[in-house]
Parts: C-alpha cells; structure tokens; sequence
C-alpha cells in the first residue's frame, strides 16, 4: 500500500555552490561547493530512492511503473506515462551562476529527446543586495544580442533583479537568466538536465580552461523579447491554498500554516509535492504522523484522500500537475 514518501537527497556538486544546503538546510552531504540538492527526480542516472518505510531502496521510476495512477495520478498517467513531469530541488549560490536558457518542449524533443524546461524559483533566504537575472533590460534581436555578445557587453543587456526571502519568479523557456551569488532558493521544474550556457563571467577552473557554452545551440532557442512578468505576485493567506504558478507544466500553491490546515486532495487527480520552505512541520495520513522539518520534501501518491499539515508556524509549497 502507497504511504507518504520521502527520499534520499541528490548532492549536486557546482562550482558555485557553497555549504548552505548542509548548514542551513541540514543535508546529510560532505564537501564544499555542493549547489543542489536534488529532492526528487526521475532523471536518468538521478533517481531518487525512497529512504523510509516498506518501499524504502525503491527507485522513483520503479514506483511509477508498478503503481502508476495511483501514484501519479489517473490524468497525469495518461499524459505522461512512466515519466515522473517534474524535478524538485535546492539551491545554493555562494557565486554566481553562468547565464543560461532552456530550450522549449518542441526543441528539447528535437534535439535532446527530452521535456523542456520551465521552471519556478522561491527564495528562500538571500544576502543583502543578492540578484538574479531574468530577461533582458529591453527588446532585442538576434543581431543585436550577437554583437553585445562578441564584444564582451552582454551583462549591459540584461536585467537583474535584487531579492529577498519570499520572492517568486516563473522563468519560461528561452529566458536568460541567472540565480546570483548570495541566494538559497526551492526550485520547481520539468524533468530535464538541458541548459544553454551563453555567458560564464569569464571564469576559469585551477588549470585555465573555461566551461563551454552553447552558442550557437543558443541562438534559435532564445526569447528576445523584454518582459515584466518573470516575477510572481501571490497572497499569503494563513491556512488557506494561495495560487502562485498555475502552468501547464506544475501548479505551485503555498501554504502559511498557523495550527492546522487540512486538504483534500482525492480530487486533484495528481500526486503532491510539498516543500518545507520555512519552519517545522508534521504532515498527518490516514491516522499517521509525519515529522516535516525545514527543507524536507515529501511525495503523497494521488490515491491518498486527504492529509492535515500541523504547525505552529511555517511555510509549505505544494506541488500539483
């Protein structure tokens, strides 16, 4: 019988990363520079494994193809077959990161055989002055873009954004972006591992080399156009479901629990991802206590009817398809 599941997380070394994930978020990792946790994923070659309970050693995949409906969710098993549509994860910029696009669904099948990927960003904690990049500073072509790019002037043509804890942006496929240094982040998006890197800061490793960029693969994929809806305006009502990302690739919904929220969730017809993005929780199934603390992430398969998130105060955002 399906039961709430967590998984072991997937250190994810970067050389931006930096030690928030363990100090901060309590990861069982070792190491410097380890940027992400990956929470859940069906990646090829990252798939999350269940680590409690009867079905604990199992592979997200494997789950899927032996309970499918049931663990997905009847609608989001015929769309998507034994494909798990999305990737959770966490993030810490102790640098900047390089500034990158993903190709769209049609491209990424193209040329990648893969989902594109857009994806959703919550900060979670940021330095003072931390920004990130999202979008370009002004309409732009192909031409134009090229030439900032060859002479060295690409940052001029972006557009950064200072955050704080809180903040929510919805980067669609084709945007350039970057998280910036200073910024610990939940990130939600579709099951994929493309990125174009177009601009690195000119940064080399110990011996000199540069990491590679994707140029030309770039080109066709970006969006040139200048836009203001990368950031997300949301309530925080207590112990209600406020609405942030309503897309066809997730539904991201937060929750500010104060006492007890209880959701049913038998007619959403998908499985729910819950993040623990501030304070502690307990998540209750079917009679059973879960511990829920900050920074864990849990799977409830869609045959569950309903769960009760129990807090004093704290944040969760749930995930839906």
């Amino acid at each position: 019988m399906l039961y709430p599941l967590f998984f072991k997380p997937i250190p994810k070394q970067r050389l931006w990363g930096g030690r928030k994930l363990m100090g901060f978020l309590n990861k069982p990792f070792h190491g410097n520079e380890i940027g992400e946790s990956w929470e859940l994923s069906a990646v090829s070659g990252d798939e999350s494994v269940v680590s409690a309970g009867p079905l604990q050693g199992k592979q997200l995949n494997e789950l899927i193809e032996l309970y499918k409906a049931d663990l997905v969710g009847k609608s989001v098993y015929e769309r998507f077959g034994n494909d798990f549509p999305v990737l959770i994860k966490y993030i810490d910029a102790q640098k900047d990161l390089s500034v990158q696009l993903h190709p769209h669904d049609h491209l990424a099948k193209e040329r990648h055989n893969s989902f594109g990927k857009n994806e959703m960003w919550y900060i979670m904690d940021a330095d003072p002055g931390a920004q990130l990049i999202a979008g370009f500073s002004k309409d732009t072509d192909q031409n134009e873009y090229q030439q900032y790019l060859q002479n060295g002037q690409i940052e001029d043509l972006l557009h950064y954004e200072t955050v704080k804890r809180g903040d929510t942006f919805f980067i669609r496929t084709g945007t350039v972006h970057a998280i910036g240094a200073g910024i610990l982040l939940a990130e939600i998006q579709q099951t994929s591992d493309v990125t174009y890197r177009i601009f690195d800061w000119n940064r080399t490793d110990k011996d000199g080399n540069t990491r590679e960029l994707h140029t030309e693969l770039a080109l066709d994929a970006i969006d040139f156009t200048k836009r203001d809806n990368h950031k997300v305006v949301y309530t925080t009502d207590t112990n209600q479901r406020n609405l942030m990302v309503d897309s066809p690739y997730f539904k991201t919904e937060i929750i500010v629990v104060d006492g007890e929220m209880n959701i049913q969730s038998v007619q959403l017809d998908s499985f729910v991802v819950l993040m623990a993005v501030q304070g502690d929780s307990q998540i209750s199934v079917d009679g059973t206590t879960y511990a829920f603390p900050f920074g864990s992430t849990i799977l409830l398969p869609a045959c569950l009817t309903g769960f009760t998130i129990k807090s004093n105060q704290s944040e969760v955002l749930m995930v839906t398809m």
